[in-house]
């Protein structure tokens, strides 16, 4: 009865989002909510709720600081030169800015962290889209494909966890993968180019003016969406620059927390480029609105997780798929895993998925002579859809500085995470390190 339960909340939570009829906040409330009372877990509600909410907190709190920083970095125009930079590199021609955007998305995501790469990626890339009027749907994708690749490395977070729940180390898990994250980084690039080259078939190529507005070959002009923005000197720009870096060094080093980081460096930063308290009031204000939908969503993403988790609905699904296995089937566990991996990901989290169904599905390969290392490699190759669920904190980040729905950014974006999902199990298979057959 859980299980059916479980199941029938997580189709129609996907229904409503993916059909549009509601927004990603409601749904993430009331659906759960709605089937922990047809559950009879009535009582429970409440702790559970607040529990998930206490859960999510710390990720609430560094969104909301930077989403501000990076606001009032914007603002002041630290980028500008970056923006400049890139369009003559690119030429005004979108094929090349959307090639762009996904190499700078594979670059930043480096660091492992979805959302800083998000913030940075789509604060410098997003007032270049728009000028030359690419569709809005296109940045987040190629920034989230790039960055569910780089998600896989050790510092990541899912590797971090496999490793830790199949007691692994580095050499027998992430290092044999890197062929397979080339291979998925250029098709990202390819998908990237398949993009853009769309893109400028439809706008054709434009010329970059270092007008405040770019001509448009449909007519008219592409506003910078900026509107009309304080100005700051040099010497407080090359202070918002060292600012930055050295915000983005700590964030690499990860020696204090990264709410910590961001509400300390917004502090300073307002504190010296905006002195006078009624600026700094007002910079605050332009930013509330797109500052209050990302934390109001992983809040709400906590009443989700919170009802999931403590439910026992989590477990109630891994057991099911599991037990559905048939014994006949034990020697293709690797292809089991990697099929289950992208589903599995998706509708749970990356805790419950790494320490509650991958260890069940390696102990059972055991029997077949299947290494665990080999188990703990295919259930990597799901990430790229893992990094469209709902429960991906970073994912309403991405949706904040976008400023596109997240269930049209789904329906856009889902082919092309399920290629790269493809591309990864093939040449996984190809190079040996996931044998599939």
């Amino acid at each position: 009865m859980l299980t059916l339960l479980a199941y029938s909340m997580i189709v129609v939570f996907m229904a409503l989002i993916m059909s549009g009829r509601v927004t990603a906040l409601i749904a993430l409330i009331v659906v759960p909510i709605a089937f922990a009372a047809l559950g009879g877990f009535g009582p429970q509600i409440g702790p559970m709720v607040i529990a998930g909410v206490r859960a999510i907190a710390p990720t609430g709190v560094l969104l909301l600081f930077a989403i501000l920083y990076f606001g009032l970095m914007i603002d002041v125009g630290l980028f500008d030169p970056l923006i400049r930079f890139i369009v003559r590199l690119c030429k005004g021609d979108p094929m090349r800015v959307v090639v762009g955007s996904a190499i700078l998305a594979l670059i930043v995501s480096l660091d492992g962290d979805g959302s800083t790469t998000y913030l940075l990626c789509c604060s410098a890339m997003l007032p270049l889209h728009r000028r030359l009027g690419i569709n809005p749907l296109i940045l987040p994708c190629v920034t989230m494909l790039g960055n569910s690749i780089m998600n896989i490395a050790p510092w990541g977070g899912p590797t971090a966890r496999v490793m830790s729940a199949l007691h692994l180390d580095v050499n027998q898990v992430f290092i044999p993968l890197i062929p397979s994250m080339l291979m998925a980084s250029l098709t990202t690039i390819a998908i990237a180019w398949y993009l853009g080259l769309r893109e400028r078939q439809r706008l054709q190529a434009i010329s970059w003016t270092p007008a405040s507005a770019q001509a448009s070959p449909l007519g008219g002009y592409i506003d910078l969406g900026t509107g009309e923005r304080p100005r700051s000197s040099r010497a407080k720009m090359a202070f918002n620059l060292v600012l930055t870096t050295v915000l983005m060094v700590m964030l690499v080093m990860g020696q204090l927390p990264l709410a910590l980081l961001f509400m300390g460096a917004f502090a300073i930063a307002i504190s010296v480029n905006f002195p006078n308290i009624d600026d700094q009031k007002q910079r605050i204000a332009s930013h509330a609105a797109s500052a209050l939908a990302v934390v109001a969503v992983i809040f709400a993403a906590g009443v989700f997780t919170g009802i999931l988790s403590g439910t026992k609905m989590t477990d109630a699904i891994a057991q099911s798929v599991i037990q559905s296995i048939p014994a006949s089937a034990g020697r293709y566990m690797p292809l089991i895993t990697g099929l289950l991996s992208a589903p599995f990901t998706f509708f749970l989290s990356n805790d419950a998925f790494y320490f509650g169904v991958v260890p069940i599905l390696a102990e059972a390969a055991k029997g077949y002579g299947i290494a665990p290392e080999v188990i703990a490699r295919a259930s990597l190759l799901g990430q790229p859809i893992h990094q469209l669920s709902p429960l991906v904190a970073a994912n309403y980040v991405l949706m904040g500085v976008a400023g596109v729905e997240f269930g049209q950014h789904q329906r856009f974006t889902f082919k092309w995470a399920a290629l790269l999902v493809l591309v990864m199990m093939v040449s996984a298979a190809l190079f040996g390190v996931v044998p599939m057959l």
